[in-house]
């Protein structure tokens, strides 16, 4: 595998464990050239979920956009990288487990939600103000009310 630091063609395997639900395994790698350490993560091969938009437009989904987004909604949280590459296996896991390869992306949305709201109550609001497109204070209020009340 080639090194994203300096793009070398030889890197070590250091470390090596399957992530906690068992569908990757994490690899810990180390360049021989440039000494640098990275994360791999290897992962089965599955069928491809299609996403479809509210447009009705249809897409295959990427497991990078959902981790983006929640990465933005945890950003100056203290949540550690593997914590929310666990939450992101397990909305996936959710999805591969339905019984359609097809799920509309409000439905992903949701389940992203619920999963990030009992992992942290405020990036969990972030990713609802953007998921939910609060449009005024109000709206942010509303959904602060309903965490506050549980």
């Amino acid at each position: 595998m080639k090194c994203p630091y300096c793009n070398h063609e030889e890197t070590q395997v250091i470390d090596s464990r399957d992530t906690e639900n068992l569908e990757a395994t994490r690899r810990r790698r180390e360049c021989s050239k440039c000494k640098k350490r990275f994360t791999s993560y290897e992962r089965v091969e599955e069928a491809d979920i299609v996403v479809v938009k509210k447009d009705g437009k249809r897409e295959r989904f990427e497991r990078q956009k959902l981790l983006n987004g929640m990465l933005r909604a945890c950003e100056k949280r203290e949540i550690s990288l593997d914590k929310i590459e666990k939450l992101v296996d397990d909305v996936e896991s959710d999805l591969r487990k339905r019984d359609s390869v097809e799920v509309d992306s409000k439905t992903i949305g949701k389940i992203a939600m619920r999963r990030l709201k009992s992992l942290d109550k405020v990036a969990f609001l972030r990713f609802a103000s953007v998921y939910l497109e609060f449009e005024d204070i109000e709206r942010f209020e509303e959904e602060l009310d309903k965490l506050q009340k549980k």
